[in-house]
C-alpha cells in the first residue's frame, strides 16, 4: 500500500512538472483568420486589431503576407493581427468598402481608425500601425 501510493505521489509530482513546463512555453503566434460568422467577436475580443483583407489570385497580398505574420510575432500581445480573405467574404469587403486589395483594416475598441491599401515594405507597414495606435516600438 504504501509503496502503491509513493507511485502515484510520484506520478502525480511529474503530471504538475510537465503542466508548469507546457505553461511557460511561449504560446505560437498566428494569424486570425477572419470570416462573416467571426468578425463581430474577433473585434470585441481584441482591443487592437489589425485585418489583411486579400484574395489568392493577388500578387501583391501574397508579398504582404509574411510581412503580416512577421508584424503579429513582434508586436505580440499588444496588436493581434488577422487575414480576411474577399473573395470568401464578401459581406466584410461591402461593409468596409473595399475597393483594391490588399487593404489592411486598423480596428481600437471594434472602430476602424485605420486603414492602408496596397503593398508597403514591413518597414512601412509598422510605422503606420505604431503610429496610428500611438505605440511606443
Amino acid at each position: 500500500m504504501d509503496d502503491e501510493l509513493q507511485h502515484l505521489r510520484e506520478e502525480r509530482i511529474r503530471e504538475i512538472m510537465q503542466q508548469r513546463a507546457r505553461e511557460s512555453e511561449p504560446v505560437p503566434v498566428s494569424v486570425l483568420p477572419i470570416t462573416v460568422m467571426n468578425l463581430e467577436q474577433t473585434l470585441a475580443a481584441h482591443p487592437l486589431l489589425v485585418i489583411d483583407c486579400w484574395a489568392p489570385w493577388c500578387g501583391p497580398c501574397r508579398r504582404v503576407g509574411p510581412i503580416i505574420e512577421s508584424l503579429a510575432k513582434e508586436m505580440a500581445p499588444t496588436v493581434v493581427f488577422a487575414k480576411c480573405n474577399t473573395d470568401e467574404n464578401h459581406q466584410i469587403s461591402a461593409r468596409f468598402q473595399i475597393s483594391a486589395i490588399p487593404t489592411i483594416l486598423l480596428f481600437s475598441s471594434g472602430k476602424l481608425v485605420g486603414r492602408i491599401t496596397g503593398a508597403y515594405p514591413q518597414e512601412v507597414l509598422r510605422a503606420k500601425i505604431v503610429r496610428t495606435y500611438g505605440l511606443h516600438h
